[in-house]
């Protein structure tokens, strides 16, 4: 008991230390960053202190080796999904930092799976103005996101591909900082993100990673540039762990595809899985999916990975694994076909009974139409849905909206 006692009072007094010593500029040890997350898991560190130790990050930054060494402690804190020797080099994932109408991993996830890769994407939910995976994909009657190890393995061995949410097993240290990184404003620490992020993904125990990185008016990055130190520092990150990883940087001033909203986007979904839909998600799928073939060895280049995806989008390959996984977590057979195969949307995901149309002019034909459960919108709802419909107006008619991508030998690995 006296030897607990010390020790719980060595704890105490080395906390303080090691935030003053991040509060002041200082690089913090492998040691110290590893010691920080055990008391995090253990309740050692009160909530205060993680936010101070938090808020001193923000201000005064990590460098690259620290970064990975918070990965890492972050992945040791919970279990690491684990796949047969055979798949070793196919497994693969991605992520975007989200945007309205960012629907991209619904199609992505079956057109990797019917180009040979597994796919264990775990996803979120909706985070501020932007739609989560988890809620579209619930918008499918029957679609369940709670899986376990168990069911995870089987939906892999049989289908190849799943989406499903962070199990309470994987990287618990992540979701202690993050509630208090909410309510503290540290969200959008650069290395705060990357920890966040790469050590959810490494518990997947991927072979390869893509990141869709956006920047613009309805992204998380609002310039360029705070979305290429994010991206240099998460592929910077990423490859010191051993992480065939690249990012993307992609314009967000305005919706990706036509349709926003849960159901309404498993709809267009379904579009782009028939080998039509819109040409930017089009072009996003195929070229995320296009970079991943290349790395995990099974395109000889990114076009021709692109030129794989997309042929699996037009032969119907990548359709039949989205119907399969539907079955697979949880929607009944004829819910899937139904919807996959006839393509009977108010069937399966419901119909508003109402909407109203906003006209491009006075005499001009719908432009925008709003689906609503009541009868009429009010005068504050039809204000807010002009005031939408200005701000994207100015929608930019090309479909590429990938301006950069950051391999790791475009970076210098070492710097700080």
């Amino acid at each position: 008991m006296l030897e607990d006692s010390m020790d719980t009072e060595r704890t105490t007094k080395s906390i303080p230390e090691l935030i003053a010593k991040k509060r002041d500029g200082g690089e913090l040890t492998d040691a110290e960053i590893e010691f920080s997350i055990s008391r995090i898991l253990d309740g050692a560190m009160q909530d205060c202190q993680i936010g101070a130790l938090l808020m001193a990050i923000w201000q005064q930054g990590m460098t690259t080796k620290e970064t990975k060494i918070l990965t890492q402690a972050m992945v040791a804190s919970g279990e690491t999904l684990q796949w047969p020797s055979t798949w070793q080099q196919v497994v693969v994932d991605k992520h975007s930092t989200g945007g309205v109408g960012d629907k991209v991993s619904l199609p992505l996830v079956p057109a990797l799976v019917a180009c040979g890769c597994k796919v264990p994407m775990i996803s979120g939910r909706g985070l501020s103005h932007t739609g989560g995976t988890l809620d579209k994909l619930e918008a499918i009657p029957g679609f369940r996101t709670d899986l376990n190890r168990e069911q995870i393995l089987h939906i892999l061995n049989y289908v190849g591909g799943c989406i499903m949410g962070q199990t309470t097993q994987l990287v618990p240290a992540d979701r202690i900082t993050y509630a208090i990184r909410n309510v503290t404003s540290t969200v959008d620490s650069i290395p705060l993100i990357t920890a966040s992020i790469l050590s959810k993904k490494l518990s997947e125990g991927l072979s390869a990673l893509v990141l869709d990185v956006k920047y613009g008016k309805a992204a998380f990055c609002k310039t360029l540039k705070i979305a290429q130190e994010l991206a240099e520092m998460m592929v910077r990150t990423g490859a010191h762990l051993g992480l065939k990883i690249v990012a993307v940087l992609s314009q967000m001033d305005h919706p990706i595809g036509l349709c926003i909203g849960n159901a309404l986007e498993v709809m267009e979904t379904l579009e782009c899985l028939h080998g039509e839909g819109p040409e930017d998600l089009n072009d996003l799928v195929v070229t995320l999916g296009g970079l991943l073939l290349h790395n995990v060895g099974k395109a000889g280049s990114a076009k021709e990975g692109s030129e794989i995806i997309q042929k699996s989008l037009k032969n119907g390959s990548a359709l039949a694994c989205f119907e399969a996984m539907l079955e697979a977590q949880g929607v009944m057979p004829d819910v899937a076909h139904r919807l996959c195969q006839q393509k009977d949307f108010p069937g399966t995901l419901g119909q508003a009974p109402a909407h109203t149309d906003i006209l491009a002019d006075a005499a001009g034909q719908p432009w925008i139409r709003v689906f609503h459960s009541q009868a009429k919108l009010t005068d504050e709802q039809m204000s807010a849905t002009h005031a939408s419909v200005t701000i994207a107006s100015s929608k930019v008619q090309t479909s590429k909206r990938i301006t950069h991508i950051i391999r790791p030998e475009d970076l210098n690995l070492d710097e700080a």
